[in-house]
Formats: C-alpha cells, structure tokens, sequence
C-alpha cells in the first residue's frame, strides 16, 4: 500500500544523499505501522518506507482456516453463518486505523511538539494498492521500496520534481533521438 499525505506536503522528514532522514513525525508514522501487528494479530508487515510526503509498505493478511472455509462457501453462493471474512481485517480496515491513529499522534505533534499543521487531513482521502501475486513480484516490490529515497529526486510524488506532459515528452524524446 502506498499513502499519500493531502497536497504531498513533506511532513515526515528530508531526503539527503539519497537517504530519508526522518523526522520527529516520519519516526511516529513508523511506530504506527510496527504497531499494526498488535492491532491486527492475523497480519504480517514486510518492507516498508517512510518518505518526506507518503508512505510505502507491504502488509501480508493471513486468513484464519475457518475465514478461508467461510469465504469458500459464499464464492459457491451458500455462505456459513457471519461474515464471510470473519477473523481476517481487509487492507482497508488496516489502512483506515493506521490513517486514524497517524493523523491522532500528528495533531499531538502540532500541539505538543511544534510540528508544522497540515491542511485539514492528514493524509489523501484514499490510498494505492496492489495485490502480490507470487514471490518475483513480493521481492521486486520490496526492492523498490527499499531503493525509493535513492529515487526521490525523480520520484513523482516529490513536489519539487517538474512533471512533463506526455506529448511534450515525447517532443522531447523524438529531438533527442534525432542528435547525431
């Protein structure tokens, strides 16, 4: 999952040399996610990321045996009694807490701590999300995720970065193919 914070406002920290320097904030976003565990006993964290206006990080549900049986059943239209999913939160209700519980420790920040205030939410409404679907895809999202602060500079979430329309790109792209 990636989050973004609303307007990418850099509010957890800097990067320098290629490395993210958390800040006082990026260090409290981080103590959310480990804490995820906690919270959400049947999931597993993986990589992660904080960088200066979102965050990247790999969360692994494990479905108990009888949420499996129970999602098996109403796939078949004959589902068990409850929840189809019961014992197993969905990516959302991870994200929703750790979107609550970030957004509560920054106001404390803002108010205890000095913290520069953000513009009505914290975060972006919604969130990135992608279903990994075998070992190549788990290992080339965890790199990714590591190499990111190295590729802030061109990252597209980085306001400082100019984004260049498509068409002029590829202007772009057609004069310099043209050099000799």
């Amino acid at each position: 999952m990636t989050g973004c914070t609303l307007l990418r406002k850099s509010l957890f920290g800097e990067i320098i040399d290629g490395a993210m320097r958390l800040s006082d904030a990026g260090r409290m976003v981080e103590k959310w996610w480990r804490e995820l565990k906690n919270k959400f006993p049947t999931i597993e964290i993986d990589a992660f990321t904080t960088m200066p206006n979102h965050f990247h990080g790999i969360v692994i549900i494990n479905h108990p045996p009888d949420a499996k049986r129970n999602v098996e059943a109403a796939l078949r239209g004959r589902p068990e009694k409850g929840h189809p999913h019961r014992g197993a939160p969905t990516l959302g209700d991870i994200v929703d807490w750790f979107k609550t519980m970030t957004t509560n420790g920054y106001i404390r920040g803002v108010k205890t701590e000095g913290w520069p205030p953000f513009p009505g939410r914290l975060w972006q409404r919604n969130y990135y999300e992608h279903v990994i679907r075998n070992e190549n895809e788990m290992n080339l999202i965890r790199e990714y995720i590591q190499i990111n602060p190295a590729k802030w500079a061109f990252d597209k979430e980085n306001p400082d970065v100019i984004q260049t329309p498509p068409a002029k790109k590829e202007e772009i792209e057609n004069i310099l193919g043209a050099r000799p």
